[in-house]
């Protein structure tokens, strides 16, 4: 499967955030997308995923235009910025509804200290972003958007959840922007820079440095 996010043009009052962008994402693939902060890449996210509607955008579906926002598909799913589970929910009723494994999860992260009759408000930031994430990727959505999914995250966490992502990817379509773009460039199986309200698609990490994104010697 593959997925296209074509001609995407967003305004905020008189300011231009995206004007025609381009990204695609396809089935066994992780998408990276890297951007400045505030350059706009949460914004296309949400666009793709039809939480935010631009001034114009064009979504296919293996080259089939898609006319209603993905998320009516049901086999869409996005990991936002913020929390999206509610304080007063219990663990055990969000793996439920994402029809997700828990004695998987508690398998995979021993180290972690939370039963799941507790609610998402007693969990710290990082513990509550790591189940969010997991059962995002866990579940059976077949695209998968992830907005900053390692943020507030342990190292050996975000190690964890890089070996999920590819391990569910061949099953899935995966479109990933992070800050840490180390991990980004790291899991991507192709990368997008973001810049100038455009998207470039990265051939080399050298070309990082060419959009003077960063310095590559940093990342090597």
């Amino acid at each position: 499967m593959i997925l296209e996010i074509d001609n995407v043009e967003l305004n905020f009052k008189e300011k231009r955030i995206l004007n025609g962008v381009y990204l695609k994402g396809e089935s066994g693939q992780v998408t990276g997308l890297l951007g400045s902060n505030g350059c706009g890449k949460s914004c296309l996210l949400n666009i793709a995923f039809g939480n935010l509607k631009p001034k114009y955008k064009l979504i296919r579906i293996d080259a089939k235009p898609i006319l209603k926002p993905l998320y009516h598909s049901k086999n869409a799913i996005i990991l936002p910025q913020t929390n999206f589970t509610p304080n007063h929910m219990k663990i055990k009723s969000a793996f439920k509804a994402f029809r997700v494994s828990w004695a998987e999860f508690k398998n995979t992260f021993k180290g972690i200290h939370v039963t799941k009759h507790m609610k998402f408000n007693h969990l710290s930031g990082g513990e509550r972003r790591l189940i969010e994430t997991y059962i995002v990727l866990k579940s059976d959505k077949t695209i998968v958007f992830l907005d900053e999914p390692f943020s507030h995250l342990a190292p050996l966490h975000i190690e964890a959840i890089k070996r999920i992502i590819s391990e569910v990817k061949q099953k899935k379509i995966i479109i990933i922007t992070d800050h840490m773009y180390r991990h980004i460039v790291d899991i991507s199986d192709h990368i997008y820079l973001l810049k100038n309200g455009c998207t470039k698609n990265i051939n080399k990490l050298t070309e990082l440095e060419d959009y003077n994104y960063l310095s590559v010697g940093s990342i090597t």
